[in-house]
């Protein structure tokens, strides 16, 4: 038996704003006399909105006004409303990821996408949602060769090492299209602090066609060394985002370059210099004329739209369906991920979380009843009214009610399992579907 959710996914980025509606089929993988297994089987995209300027009343700060009238129109084109959406993600991306831009979107769309993942995406989660998006990830697992997805956007790159159809690691650069803008007349409007001591072109300036091809040479070079296929220089290190943490390391083989983002429509279509008032267009060129395009490579599935179709179709996944709930709202968001080997540092680990966090463990396998309720014994002297855990092996439900015994009843106990985290992320999660709760695992900036 299987059941049909509509998903809506929405990519705010540094230049576009898109939104598409995906169906997504949930079914019981179990046989009939077994623990329910809920996975999500299939992914359909029903609905495509066109690709938009993102509304901006400033430079890099979302216009919440107009977005919402946007979301509205889409909704209507699209044939849906509110009630029919039964989950979401707004994936805020790129230099727009700030704080007030988060913020601005949950006004403006707070009784549209109530129930949404709003993820102010950092690096990691923006390099897989467009990875997966852009079929990056099945392409791998077919051809059996490691692949470097870039996502190539209005302000950041987004690089992801494939293998196996596995995200092995990603990272961001400070290259994109719309680092430097410029008016009809060719005067430039805007040129991102990120380029300060690379480029001497300024506000103001009307730089030739072939200055500007100077510096989208110089980011392809950036690019071809996040690849392999040139040799590094202080450039790579200059061109890495701070959210990435450390500086990308290159492959050290021979890598399959897949590419996606509104760049990379760029690579295989030539569109005038003027036709999008950014470098865009004159570094797709110099992209498709270097080393990136000389081996074997591919440019993603729809690749403009590679982000919110990840956002849309891929950003969810569920928990085990033996899960326990009690005096829980959802959907929880943002909720920090505590590592824990042992139970008895959940007290202090907590401590030093100002929002909502989860407690990660890895579990037993095959617990005794009595190994479980000396666990639920420790925990819940570590968190008397408010307990969150995460669990890699399948006893969720078992542990659950084992601490809903031995903690008031008014205590908000959660626990879910076999879902994998690692330290650094955040948690989102939906409300019941079946007997799973969809769980998004992300890495979120805050603030900047």
């Amino acid at each position: 038996m299987s059941e049909v959710l509509c998903s809506v996914g929405l990519d705010v980025g540094t230049t576009t704003t898109q939104l598409i509606v995906s169906e997504l089929t949930i079914e019981n993988r179990a046989s009939g006399f077994a623990v329910p297994e809920m996975d999500i089987t299939e992914r359909k995209v029903l609905y495509k909105s066109p690709v938009y300027f993102t509304p901006l009343v400033e430079e890099s700060l979302v216009d919440g006004t107009k977005l919402r009238w946007l979301v509205e129109q889409e909704y209507q084109k699209a044939g849906i409303t509110r009630e029919k959406v039964d989950t979401g993600a707004i994936i805020i991306t790129g230099e727009t990821s700030r704080k007030e831009n988060a913020r601005t979107v949950l006004d403006a769309l707070s009784d549209l996408a109530g129930d949404f993942v709003v993820a102010t995406a950092g690096p990691d989660l923006e390099s897989v949602l467009a990875a997966k998006g852009a079929g990056a990830l099945e392409a791998s697992a077919k051809i059996g060769k490691p692949m470097l997805h870039m996502d190539i956007g209005g302000g950041t790159s987004n690089l992801a090492l494939i293998r196996d159809g596995n995200v092995e690691r990603t990272g961001c650069l400070n290259v994109g299209g719309r680092l430097v803008k410029f008016h009809p007349d060719g005067t430039v409007s805007y040129v991102s602090p990120v380029l300060r001591g690379i480029s001497d072109i300024h506000v103001g300036d009307r730089p030739g066609e072939e200055k500007l091809r100077q510096l989208a040479q110089v980011l392809t070079q950036a690019l071809e060394m996040a690849a392999g296929l040139r040799e590094e220089s202080e450039l790579l290190k200059r061109l890495s985002t701070e959210e990435a943490g450390m500086p990308w390391e290159p492959p050290r083989e021979n890598v399959v370059i897949s590419f996606s983002g509104g760049v990379a429509d760029c690579i295989e279509q030539r569109y005038p210099l003027e036709q999008f008032g950014d470098l865009g267009p004159l570094l797709g060129q110099c992209i498709r004329e270097s080393s990136l395009c000389r081996g074997e490579h591919r440019l993603g599935e729809e690749p403009i739209r590679a982000t919110v179709i990840g956002a849309g179709c891929h950003s969810a996944q569920l928990s085990g369906s033996t899960v326990f709930y009690q005096n829980i709202r959802f959907p929880i968001k943002n909720a920090a991920v505590v590592p824990a080997s042992e139970a008895s540092q959940v007290a202090e680990l907590l401590a030093r979380q100002e929002g909502p966090a989860i407690v990660a463990m890895e579990g037993i396998s095959s617990p005794t009843y009595r190994e479980i309720g000396l666990l639920a014994d420790a925990l819940a002297r570590q968190a008397p009214g408010e307990l969150l855990v995460c669990l890699e092996q399948d006893m969720a439900k078992a542990l659950g009610q084992a601490l809903a015994l031995r903690l008031p009843k008014t205590a908000r106990i959660l626990c879910i399992d076999r879902v994998k985290v690692s330290p650094g992320c955040y948690l989102d999660i939906g409300a019941p579907v079946e007997h799973a709760l969809p769980v998004v695992v992300k890495t979120l900036v805050l603030g900047q």
